[in-house]
């Protein structure tokens, strides 16, 4: 990773954890569990979604790590990776497996994120692997390099923060209560 590429990603974890916390903290028990509809996530659904894959990448990047260098390229760019999955605008199911299910106590999803993005943030301000020649397939974007994940973890934060967002917004959603 070049220097560039590792004040990029180490930048964009803060970036997003730090608008993530804004987000998210203060919301009260039934802010936090509101849902404007049946097939619509609550703000600590997101926020459960987002903290289990980004903890599914990063185990899936330890493994990519420890296999041999490969000469696979990148099926798109890194401006790419961060703008497709931010995007709202298309919707994709992920793996029942990553669909929050309230496993994190409500008053424990924000610590759980912290621990997790913590760890993110320092693997890509100390690592000296080159994870540029590491890949593996994302199931819609192709192959992308292990540098690429880091940015899609961050991406992928942010999009499910735009989420919660969209749902404070709804016209039913709690305005005011006491804090978690």
């Amino acid at each position: 990773m070049t220097p560039a590429e590792r004040e990029r990603a180490t930048n964009y974890f803060a970036e997003t954890r730090e608008r993530l916390l804004r987000t998210m903290s203060g919301l009260s028990r039934a802010q936090f569990e509101y849902k404007p509809a049946a097939d619509r996530w609550s703000a600590a659904e997101c926020l459960e979604h987002i903290t289990m894959v980004e903890g599914f990448i990063f185990s899936n990047l330890e493994k990519t790590l420890q296999r041999a260098a490969d000469s696979t390229r990148p099926a798109v760019s890194d401006d790419d990776i961060v703008r497709l999955v931010e995007d709202r605008s298309t919707r994709v199911k992920g793996p029942e497996r990553l669909m929050p299910a309230g496993r994190v106590p409500l008053d424990k999803l924000l610590s759980e994120f912290e621990a997790v993005r913590k760890r993110s943030a320092e693997f890509a301000a100390n690592t000296t692997t080159e994870l540029r020649q590491h890949t593996w397939p994302h199931p819609i974007l192709g192959p992308c390099d292990c540098y690429q994940w880091l940015l899609l973890m961050a991406a992928h934060g942010e999009r499910h923060r735009l989420q919660a967002e969209e749902v404070m917004a709804e016209p039913g959603f709690p305005r005011a209560a006491a804090a978690v």
